[in-house]
């Protein structure tokens, strides 16, 4: 999640405010708030299938954040019984047995990354050897802390570099975030370490940068997609109803994995015209071994192809079996959200005598 400087305001603490500084109220942390900003979490339908993958430790910390009224202390109560990381424990039986039998995939859970991708504070370091087991150990560190812990004057992306903390509000942005956490802590340590190294460079601007942005983008809205090439291309083409009608048999071949907090804060309230950004699952990762694609992604993340933002837009809703409109042609139909991709239209010049 990308932020920026922490400066004195009158946000309130579940309000989200995207591109825009987190703010640190001192008064709102001294007198405490007479409703609890995480009352919405009693809203989430987990019964719905994009809540279903994080349903066995979302709902659970739900419930205890309400109870003890605190996202942080719910969060930290979840990586204390379920540490970061072992999300591929909550799938199915079935579904772990056939990725435990891909071998280079169940292989890559112990695959080697940079320490700048898993731990904080080094965004130098080369390449060592490690195991699952130690990587679980590192990611352990991250703690989830109230807003009032970021510095004012901090960038919320340099604080978690370097403390390993994460600020959070109490309401649905910050509780899925802290959720996205658990399940991918790898990529979530991935992007952090890459907002920290522009920041680094670059320092805190008007505009983030096409690095900066695409990381924003992929923290916030991104949705992983394992599928075959004729459902990517449509995709790509932007050809609806060849993707979602003449192809719709093909999706039982696709994996989704909705990755970005913001999506998933939207879908509380679904509405058709919600558009995730989907990023491409290469086609030799098991996308049902979440530590295998945790690790894949750490690896695939990288600046230069991120600068090129590599997403393609997906109306959510339009999910065959997401919403029970869409068994219909028609749903497809509608062209305020199903649009057609624009063609670029080359300039030229003419010169007149």
């Amino acid at each position: 999640m990308a932020r920026g400087l922490n400066k004195n305001a009158s946000t309130p603490a579940a309000t989200h405010t995207p591109n825009i500084a987190r703010c640190n109220n001192a008064a709102a942390d001294t007198v405490k708030p007479s409703v609890f900003g995480g009352t919405v979490l009693a809203e989430i339908d987990w019964s719905q299938p994009w809540f279903t993958p994080w349903r066995d430790f979302g709902e659970p910390t739900a419930r205890q954040a309400l109870q003890q009224q605190s996202v942080a202390g719910a969060l930290n109560a979840l990586q204390r019984t379920r540490p970061l990381g072992t999300a591929v424990a909550h799938q199915p039986a079935a579904k772990r047995e056939a990725s435990a039998g891909s071998g280079d995939i169940a292989s890559a859970a112990s695959v080697n990354t940079t320490r700048a991708g898993l731990a904080l504070g080094d965004a130098s370091a080369q390449k060592q050897a490690r195991t699952a087991t130690t990587t679980n150990e590192q990611i352990n560190e991250v703690k989830f802390v109230p807003q009032s812990a970021l510095p004012e004057g901090q960038a919320y992306e340099d604080f978690i570099f370097k403390t390993a903390q994460v600020p959070t509000r109490d309401g649905l942005h910050d509780f899925f975030n802290g959720l996205c956490w658990h399940r991918f802590p790898l990529a979530k340590r991935r992007l952090n370490q890459l907002q920290a190294a522009e920041i680094d460079t670059q320092g805190i601007r008007a505009t983030r940068g096409p690095v900066r942005d695409a990381l924003t983008l992929f923290d916030e809205n991104v949705v992983l997609m394992h599928a075959p090439d004729d459902v990517w291309a449509a995709l790509q083409a932007r050809d609806w109803l060849k993707l979602f009608v003449d192809l719709r048999d093909q999706w039982q071949q696709v994996h989704l994995v909705l990755f970005g907090h913001a999506l998933l804060e939207k879908l509380v309230t679904p509405y058709k015209s919600i558009t995730a950004h989907v990023y491409r699952v290469d086609s030799d990762i098991n996308p049902h071994d979440e530590a295998a694609l945790d690790v894949w992604l750490v690896q695939d993340l990288q600046p230069a192809k991120l600068a090129t933002k590599p997403y393609e837009p997906l109306p959510i809703l339009g999910v065959p079996g997401w919403w029970p409109a869409n068994a219909e042609r028609a749903y497809y139909e509608d062209v305020n959200v199903f649009r057609p991709k624009r063609e670029i239209v080359a300039k030229t010049t003419h010169d007149f005598a």
